[in-house]
């Protein structure tokens, strides 16, 4: 089942939000693994490099997600959860939604502000901004901040599915979880 239904994620769905998460945390672990090698060394340009191109990867692939999302229904949660947490649900995902969107342009913005060239695998994205070392200098920190904020954001959303699944057994985690294959 390619496609949403009522009662769950279809295997697109599923597919791309499993792999977005695969991709986010290659993203993460290259800049946290960067630091384990010194300034101006071939691992750690590597490692840049490779936060830059995934963190690309993923403004592409949330942009494809979203429009797969709005293709079709959003399968019930049962038994349907309270008023309060459907909206602390739907904050939270606008926030992850804000995050992957973001955090990649913020990105672009830096390497565009600090005159650098921004790859991604074999090509080179035009700058969105000119030469500006200041406005690098506070992109940066913004991208920091918005970066850990995303580490709670995901460790919140992961920590609201395991809820969901164990203490009020419903079926929120089950319907994004891949179809398991009966044996024959």
């Amino acid at each position: 089942m390619l496609r949403n239904s009522d009662a769950r994620y279809g295997s697109l769905a599923v597919t791309l939000h499993w792999f977005m998460l695969l991709l986010i945390a290659a993203v993460y672990a290259c800049i946290e693994l960067r630091v384990n090698f010194p300034r101006g060394s071939d691992p750690r340009e590597a490692l840049k490099t490779w936060h830059f191109m995934l963190g690309f990867g993923v403004l592409l692939l949330v942009i494809v997600r979203l429009a797969v999302q709005l293709r079709g229904p959003v399968p019930a949660i049962v038994p349907e959860p309270g008023r309060m947490q459907a909206l602390l649900a739907k904050a939270g995902h606008l926030a992850l939604y804000v995050l992957m969107l973001g955090l990649p342009v913020l990105g672009w913005l830096i390497l565009s502000a600090e005159g650098k060239p921004i790859p991604f695998f074999g090509l080179e994205l035009p700058p969105l901004i000119g030469l500006d070392e200041a406005r690098a200098e506070s992109l940066e920190e913004l991208h920091k901040t918005v970066g850990t904020i995303g580490y709670w954001l995901i460790g919140l959303h992961a920590a609201a599915a395991l809820f969901h699944h164990y203490a009020q057994r419903d079926n929120t985690l089950t319907r994004m979880l891949p179809l398991r294959r009966e044996r024959t």
